[in-house]
């Protein structure tokens, strides 16, 4: 009699297996199990506390006054034509008010842009984030973040006429001196 072997044939496993920290072999198998959807929680809106309003309302007023302060910059060398745009009820404006004026030279749009800009650092002590037009001269302008003071030749600005842009804008024309 002969005698029969036994062989027991392994099959394959597809997936590999890893030991973590604790000796537990953990699974690395390339299929994902579903799991459950997040809720996400509604945002109500909260209401407006007491500090922000007033933050809001000095923030407001520092405007404001800049605004006044650069009209007076303005009128000190004769600019012309100087506007006020409000655009804090416009929807994605980037600032709350354009000031623009505009001059009859380049010497005198430097005039003003150096009379603006002294009369923010003076009284306010408050300089342009960004100034923008020099090499040109035909228009500069001064970023205050939230005031932007544009001051044109008066070609390029009946050229660009920001006023029918920001037609939205609440506009405000300022007597000449």
């Amino acid at each position: 009699m002969a005698k029969k072997s036994t062989q027991t044939k392994s099959k394959k496993n597809t997936s590999k297996t890893k030991t973590t920290k604790n000796n537990k072999p953990k699974s690395t198998s390339t299929t994902k199990k579903a799991q459950p959807a997040k809720k996400v929680a509604k945002k109500t809106a909260t209401p407006i506390s007491k500090e922000k309003k007033k933050i809001k309302l000095s923030n407001t007023l520092r405007d404001k006054e800049l605004v006044d302060i650069i009209v007076k910059g303005m009128q000190e060398k004769k600019a012309n034509n100087i506007t006020i745009l409000d655009l804090k009820n416009i929807e994605n404006s980037f600032c709350n008010y354009f000031v623009i004026c505009e001059a009859e030279s380049k010497p005198q749009l430097q005039t003003i842009t150096d009379s603006v800009e002294e009369f923010t650092t003076k009284k306010l002590n408050i300089r342009p984030h960004h100034v923008e037009g020099l090499q040109n001269a035909e228009w500069i302008l001064l970023d205050y973040l939230t005031v932007v003071a544009h001051i044109f030749r008066s070609d390029v600005r009946n050229y660009y006429q920001l006023e029918q842009l920001w037609a939205d804008a609440t506009i405000q024309h300022i007597n000449n001196n």
